[in-house]
């Protein structure tokens, strides 16, 4: 069964504290108190998971009541710093058992430099069948043949357009059922941003963000917008994530969907329909500022929901794809290497088996719907997906919303060897560029476009050259899908 498929944001980046530990039947201890090989019964379990942690707790407490006398250590750390200290950790050889994959280096690279444990002891064909088909994928989470790793999140649109309800009602913005009448053109959002702004008398502002932080948040716009334009690969800030899998390149300076956003964008803020502060607010700062109605609209993530739902701040809709027209010409698209590697063993780990065992625990169905339970997201096994039940409105808008992902190119499935090209994340990316634009500091838009794209592509140029001296078939030409229509579902034949 080994074949198969950004988070980008793991939630909160660094917004709470950073680090915190836990150990199940023992009580709160400090972060790193304790060391991971003082007892034979005790696990070390490192995240980055903070507005998730009760769900970690949740299955803490779980798998203690099925292995008495085991205890697990959690220590969450800020995600910012997460994968520095992994590292850190396996050149000291003093690593966690079992660990949440960090994003870099990518996990090839991990199971190179000899951090994970092979999991194929007990990852059987019927370990494995559990998952969905073609979810153990060769260079995603198996590398030579052998399974390191497994998925906890499916896919689903990783940005959407908030609206605040309470802010849409006060402005008229509704149906005449008394519905809030949602935006779902870029000509509805203008127009509802318009109305917010001119009715509020000050109060409110039409659109709202928060970008001090430096996460590149005004990406998150441009890709959410532009898909449903027609520009499959978006805006994600990476490496080699926003390409256009049709030809296999970026193509911010040439596909029109980029640029007639962009211009879009600075239209909004020189209409004054953006909160006037909102290059200086933090993302957490944008996030209260929208629960409080200082603008109707923002874009985020799901990430966004557990935080305002502690707040009992529960009046407001999400869609997303808002494109020119009805109906999207792009989508967002099902991620099979991103999602694959969740957690994983420690090659360094003395205690293989009870570090399997609460592997083992995390990835179970059960723990999957009890994520989706908990409003985390959505589960790798499909049944546990269904907005039915669900009982938190957004939340279950959010859950439905998986119909907006298809089965779009994944490049490592035709070419396994792909996994071990790891190309730099330039600087400045898309983020600071549009960013740039907006501010007024870049005006030759189309030239900033270009030249971003030109880089991106030499980049990966280099990074595929480098592998294929050392003997791997790979080619950039293996990212290159033109028999692709965006708008449809794609299968990707191996090669």
């Amino acid at each position: 069964m080994t074949n198969s498929p950004l988070s980008r944001r793991h939630l909160l980046y660094g917004a709470a504290a950073g680090a915190g530990a836990m150990v199940l039947g023992g009580g709160l201890t400090a972060c790193g108190s304790s060391d991971s090989g003082s007892s034979s019964n005790t696990l070390t379990y490192w995240d980055w998971y903070v507005t998730q942690a009760p769900w970690v707790d949740g299955e803490f407490a779980r798998y203690q009541k099925t292995h008495p006398g085991v205890t697990v250590e959690k220590n969450t750390q800020q995600s910012a710093k997460y994968a520095d200290l992994v590292g850190l950790a396996n050149r000291g050889g003093d690593t966690p058992d079992v660990f949440m994959v960090p994003q870099a280096p990518t996990i090839a690279e991990q199971v190179a430099k000899g951090w994970l444990l092979p999991l194929d002891k007990w990852a059987t064909a019927q370990w494995q069948s559990r998952f969905p088909e073609g979810t153990f994928l060769e260079g995603a989470n198996v590398f030579g043949g052998k399974v390191y790793s497994a998925p906890l999140k499916g896919s689903a649109p990783q940005y959407q357009l908030y609206i605040h309800n309470g802010v849409f009602r006060s402005a008229g913005l509704t149906n005449p059922d008394g519905t809030v009448k949602v935006p779902n053109t870029w000509d509805e959002v203008t127009s509802a941003a318009e109305t917010i702004t001119k009715k509020s008398g000050g109060k409110s502002y039409g659109l709202g963000f928060g970008s001090a932080d430096g996460f590149g948040i005004l990406a998150w716009w441009l890709d959410l917008f532009v898909r449903g334009a027609g520009a499959p690969g978006g805006a994600q800030i990476g490496a080699a994530t926003g390409m256009d899998y049709r030809t296999g390149k970026w193509t911010y300076a040439t596909d029109r969907a980029y640029t007639d956003f962009l211009e879009l964008l600075v239209e909004w803020k020189k209409r004054g329909l953006f909160h006037p502060n909102a290059i200086s607010l933090s993302d957490e700062a944008a996030r209260a500022f929208f629960e409080r109605g200082k603008f109707g609209m923002t874009v985020g993530g799901v990430w966004n929901q557990p935080e305002w739902q502690q707040h009992k701040f529960n009046d407001y809709s999400l869609v997303t794809l808002p494109s020119p027209q009805a109906e999207p010409k792009a989508y967002y698209y099902k991620d099979p290497v991103g999602t694959a590697a969740f957690a994983a063993v420690s090659a360094k780990t003395d205690k293989p088996d009870l570090a399997w065992q609460w592997f083992d625990a995390l990835t179970a169905p059960a723990a999957g719907r009890r994520w989706v339970q908990a409003h985390n997201g959505v589960s790798v096994y499909p049944e546990n997906n269904s907005p039915d039940g669900i009982d938190y409105k957004p939340f279950a808008t959010f859950v439905g919303m998986t119909r907006s992902v298809l089965p779009g190119p994944v490049p490592v499935v035709r070419n396994p060897y792909l996994a071990t090209v790891a190309p730099s994340t330039p600087k400045p990316d898309i983020g600071d560029v549009v960013t740039g634009i907006y501010t007024g500091q870049i005006k030759d838009v189309q030239g900033a476009l270009s030249s971003l794209a030109d880089k991106k592509h030499h980049i990966l140029s280099d990074a595929v050259a480098a592998v294929a001296r050392s003997g791997a078939k790979v080619s950039v030409s293996d990212y290159a899908f033109p028999d692709w229509n965006p708008a449809l579902p794609y299968t990707t034949k191996k090669a």
